[in-house]
C-alpha cells in the first residue's frame, strides 16, 4: 500500500475521532480557559479544525506564512462543524491525488522572515499535521472534561464509557 493511501486511512479515523470532540463544544463557554495562560476554548477548538488545512498546504504549497493569518471567526458548534468538514474534504481530496514526488518536497512554516522549518511534505504531514492535531485533541478534551462534558473515545473506550468499561472487565 503506497505511503499516501496509509496517511489518507489515518487522516479518515482521526478525522472522525475530530469531529466527534468538536461537535461537543459548547460555545456558549467559548472564553473558558482553565488556566490563565491557557487558550480559550472556542480559539483551542477552531485551531483544532483549521489544522486540517495544512494537510493541503503542505501538499500544494511550498511554505505556509503565518504574518496575515487571522483565524476563522466561528459562533456556534454548527459553524465549527462545518468548517471541519470542508478542509477534511480538502485535506482527503489532496492526499488521495498526491505523488510520491509530492510527498518529498520540502514545506516551511514561518512568520515574515523568521522560518520554524522546513521538512519533507511526508514529515510535516506526519509530525506537524496529524500528531499536531491529535496534541490539541488531547487538550480539548480536557477543556471538556473540566467542563463536565462526557469526552469521547479516542483509541479506546474513555472514562465516559461506563457501560463498555464494566462489560470489559476494568
Amino acid at each position: 500500500m503506497a505511503i499516501t493511501q496509509d496517511l489518507l486511512n489515518e487522516l479518515r479515523l482521526e478525522g472522525a475521532v475530530t469531529r466527534k470532540y468538536l461537535a461537543l463544544v459548547p460555545f456558549d463557554k467559548a472564553d473558558y480557559r482553565p488556566a490563565h495562560k491557557s487558550e480559550t476554548l472556542g480559539r483551542l477548538a477552531i485551531h483544532v479544525a483549521e489544522i486540517i488545512a495544512w494537510w493541503k498546504s503542505a501538499l500544494t504549497d511550498r511554505e505556509l506564512d503565518f504574518i496575515d493569518f487571522v483565524p476563522r471567526d466561528i459562533k456556534t458548534t454548527d459553524e465549527l462543524l462545518s468548517y471541519f468538514d470542508e478542509l477534511l474534504l480538502e485535506a482527503e481530496s489532496t492526499l488521495s491525488r498526491a505523488s510520491d514526488a509530492d510527498l518529498n518536497k520540502n514545506w516551511s512554516m514561518r512568520h515574515g522572515d523568521v522560518v520554524y522549518f522546513t521538512l519533507p511534505a511526508a514529515q510535516v504531514l506526519r509530525l506537524f499535521c496529524m500528531n499536531h492535531l491529535v496534541h490539541h485533541r488531547a487538550q480539548l478534551g480536557v477543556y471538556l472534561r473540566m467542563l463536565d462534558i462526557s469526552v469521547p473515545a479516542s483509541y479506546g473506550p474513555s472514562a465516559d464509557d461506563e457501560d463498555v468499561i464494566l462489560s470489559a472487565g476494568f
